[in-house]
């Protein structure tokens, strides 16, 4: 039986992608490179989790001799910086409302007091910031775990974040259910031997998801008693 639902967060509870492609956008052109990271682009960079390795890894083609540069690992930290700061104004404006459903399914594990967890790549204060425009302030204290790019070394694909989630949880992987929408969260949870129900947004919709319980376009309609099912049926 499922005893506790672990979130992803970019593209599973919002659709932030679109955010994020353009705050890199904004940042590039602040610091004033040309680079333009259109969203086929950036459909194909999302296999690289972490923004610093997607800086690093889209240099590798359009900016080899950049990469060269000792001061390289300051550059990409410092266009990171500056992105997350365009990104959470986005956030705090309103720009990223949550997924159609997902509101209504945290508010259902609320009332019913089921354990809920995020284990995500991103950043803190990303977390914190959909969160409290979204929901509340005090909705992070909703989660009894939340594994985010801060709190292990190594990102999805990995199974780490979801380990140190589990951990904190004091909870068996079978008696959890990942939910994702991306290839690389599928790997991770099930290199963590997680079960995993996939919910797909425009950037991933055509990946490759063989291994998970199910894979749907949208969370409308789906409740505890249907994740329920779905677990058990693994």
């Amino acid at each position: 039986m499922v005893k506790a639902l672990i979130f992803d967060v970019d593209g599973t509870l919002a659709d932030t992608e679109d955010a994020h492609r353009k705050a890199f956008n904004n940042a590039f052109q602040e610091f004033g490179y040309s680079w333009n990271w259109d969203q086929t682009l950036y459909k194909a960079l999302l296999k690289v989790t972490g923004g610093k390795h997607r800086i690093r890894h889209f240099l590798e083609t359009a900016g080899p001799d950049l990469l060269q540069d000792p001061g390289i690992d300051e550059i990409i930290a410092d266009l990171h910086k500056k992105k997350t700061e365009f990104y959470i104004s986005m956030l705090e404006g309103g720009a990223v409302p949550l997924r159609p459903g997902i509101e209504a399914l945290i508010a259902e594990c609320r009332a019913k007091e089921f354990r809920i967890a995020i284990a995500t790549t991103t950043t803190p204060v990303n977390v914190e910031a959909l969160l409290s425009v979204n929901l509340s302030k005090e909705s992070l204290s909703w989660f009894e775990a939340i594994g985010d790019g801060g709190k292990v070394p190594v990102l999805k694909p990995a199974p780490d974040v979801y380990l140190w989630v589990l951990e904190q949880l004091q909870l068996e992987a079978k008696d959890c259910l990942a939910l994702e929408d991306s290839r690389n969260g599928l790997l991770a949870s099930i290199a963590a031997e997680l079960p995993c129900l996939i919910v797909t947004n425009p950037y991933t919709e055509d990946q490759d998801f063989t291994g998970a319980l199910q894979v749907l376009p949208s969370w409308e309609g789906l409740d505890l008693s249907e994740l329920t099912r779905l677990h058990e049926n693994a």
